[in-house]
């Protein structure tokens, strides 16, 4: 593996909310040790409750976007972080020496449905927004020792 930047791929199933908060995150927090990027199995847009609760933290994903895995398979990627169980199932092959780790999180939309106000669907994706970072923080030094 090369040194630094470490390039990874933030995997889930429809790239519209997790990887796309993962991808923000590395690229705010990890930007000197780490060149981010997301995808999903599909492409389904950003998801304007994620873009809203990224910005009341400060970053801005506003100009990602939404892109389908083999639109980023001619990228050699050090780490596939998958943010899903649908992508850990489905992850596709990776050739060379990728590694691949599964962290999951809580998909927001699928919280938010049952929410009774906006303001109870925000919390949903601001905890997933802080659990995100969290992990974020932590990298690339926790995948290494994976």
């Amino acid at each position: 593996m090369r040194d630094f930047p470490k390039k990874i791929l933030f995997l889930c199933t429809g790239n519209s909310c997790r990887s796309q908060m993962a991808e923000g995150w590395a690229r705010n927090l990890r930007g000197d040790t780490l060149q981010a990027y997301s995808a999903g199995l599909s492409a389904q847009g950003l998801n304007p409750r994620a873009v809203q609760v990224m910005s009341e933290a400060g970053v801005d994903i506003s100009g990602q976007q939404s892109q389908r895995v083999e639109e980023v398979a001619e990228i050699e990627f050090d780490y596939v972080v998958t943010v899903c169980g649908h992508a850990n199932e489905h992850c596709p092959y990776f050739p060379g020496a990728t590694k691949i780790i599964h962290n999951g999180f809580d998909d927001p939309p699928r919280l938010a449905q049952t929410a009774k106000t906006e303001e109870e669907a925000l919390s949903h994706f601001r905890r997933v927004r802080d659990e995100i970072r969290s992990f974020i923080e932590t990298l690339p030094e926790s995948l290494e020792k994976l």
